[in-house]
């Protein structure tokens, strides 16, 4: 029988997208190979501080600019004003210890070039203990674990994403947020501000909330995830990834509408997700998606 018979839900990947860098711009792409830690090649890499502490956007706005591409075996990074960095998929220089929020973990730095080009590039705009700063890789031998009180006790794993492998978001979603956008008299926005890897389209708004595990029929086999965490929303979303600016429009309107009390009335837009089974199965935009409904 086929397992997308009769769920109580049915979807299609609309979007699929990788962040490489995180907290750089992200890669949209028509096919993924799934891993246990998510997409494969999703926040690879991080920018961390002389310290190893780790650096986004909301400290630097200005990464939002930085554009990352592949060319055969080399990820290339782009910038305004600035020659393109290629780096080998498979540099690395020399170990050390990064932090991502409160795990200290082993990466590896990717060599004096790279630490250069990104302290130019942000630095001159950053404050003073931000001016200097290097690009480091995940350890692929490090075990990174999500939080075992939101998967259910089940241990997963992710790189350098905040906390969990996968974000799913859905095209419903945004389309209700750019309504009240323009109640507001306010220009839309699109779900690069989000920073999702997975979009659903052909479902209601915020039905990724409602779901628990979701699985995907693929060409090879059947992919499972399970949608466990609301995804809590710092200032990021508020910042126009296309100039690094940033106005208050985007937090205003969702603070009227999408205060979460699952996470104590934090304001919430997409799901964290954890892959279940699949790894080395290749996802692809129009694939179909079933889940059922899950009831606390």
């Amino acid at each position: 029988m086929n397992a997308l018979t009769e769920p109580d839900l049915q979807a299609r990947i609309d979007q699929l997208w990788i962040y490489p860098v995180k907290s750089c711009a992200g890669v949209r792409l028509e096919e993924a190979l799934l891993t246990p830690t998510g997409l494969e090649w999703d926040r690879a890499w991080m920018v961390v501080d002389a310290q190893g502490e780790f650096v986004t956007q909301r400290e630097l706005p200005r990464m939002a600019l930085i554009q990352p591409s592949f060319k055969l075996d080399q990820l290339v990074l782009r910038a305004p004003g600035m020659l393109a960095l290629h780096l080998s998929l498979d540099g690395v220089e020399f170990a050390r210890r990064v932090r991502v929020w409160d795990d200290e973990v082993d990466a590896w730095d990717m060599g004096d070039l790279a630490a250069q080009w990104f302290s130019d590039f942000l630095g001159p705009d950053a404050p003073e203990d931000l001016k200097k700063l290097r690009l480091v890789r995940f350890d692929p031998e490090v075990r990174r674990l999500c939080s075992a009180k939101w998967t259910g006790g089940r241990e997963s794993v992710t790189q350098f994403a905040d906390g969990f492998g996968v974000l799913v978001a859905s095209t419903a979603s945004l389309d209700e947020l750019n309504a009240r956008l323009a109640a507001a008299d306010e220009a839309p926005v699109d779900l690069r501000r989000f920073r999702p890897n997975i979009v659903l389209s052909g479902v209601e708004p915020h039905d990724e909330d409602r779901i628990g595990a979701w699985r995907v029929q693929t060409g090879a086999g059947l992919a499972t995830l399970e949608n466990v965490k609301p995804c809590a929303r710092c200032p990021i979303p508020n910042i126009d990834p296309s100039t690094a600016t940033s106005t208050p429009a985007v937090s205003d309107a969702l603070q009227a509408y999408r205060q979460d009390p699952r996470l104590n009335g934090a304001i919430t837009f997409g799901m964290n997700a954890i892959v279940l089974e699949g790894d080395g199965l290749v996802l692809k935009v129009g694939q179909p998606v079933g889940a059922d409904w899950k009831f606390d």
